[in-house]
């Protein structure tokens, strides 16, 4: 599939702005490291990168990959959330793994996708605390 940039197809502020506010998320140039577009279907696409060096990189993983892929056998969500990575013997390491979150629906937007994301993932979002599966409600681990 051919994908082209027509970012005004989509607004992906919304979920841009989510993305960035995940706890791992690798951001070396800023919004600039989070690629996105749109298909010549009107399918969007998001592509970014993941710190595997910080402790709730997999958690990030889990979460996103259970809402965005499984959240319901009878009625998934029109997205795909993989990890894509180029050759490994060309560069080897997971310092080049990136995850991709695919829309397989042009009617499913970006800022809908985000807005499962806000209502299912914890919250608020840029809290580790609110990650950590251990911690009770008295801030007790």
């Amino acid at each position: 599939m051919f994908f082209r940039k027509r970012k005004q197809d989509h607004d992906f502020e919304k979920l841009l702005s989510f993305l960035e506010s995940l706890p791992a998320i690798d951001l070396p140039a800023g919004r600039k490291s989070i690629g996105c577009g749109v298909t010549d279907y009107g399918n969007w696409w998001v592509k970014f990168s993941l710190d595997t060096n910080h402790d709730l990189c997999w958690r990030h993983v889990q979460e996103l990959g259970f809402v965005l892929n499984y959240l319901s056998l009878e009625e998934p969500l029109p997205t795909i959330f993989k990890p894509v990575s180029p050759p490994p013997y060309m560069n080897g390491g997971v310092e080049f793994l990136s995850w991709v979150i695919e829309s397989t629906s042009p009617e499913f937007s970006p800022d809908y996708c985000a807005e499962w994301l806000e209502g299912r993932l914890p919250s608020p979002v840029m809290d580790s605390k609110e990650w950590d599966i251990n911690y009770d409600d008295e801030g007790e681990s």
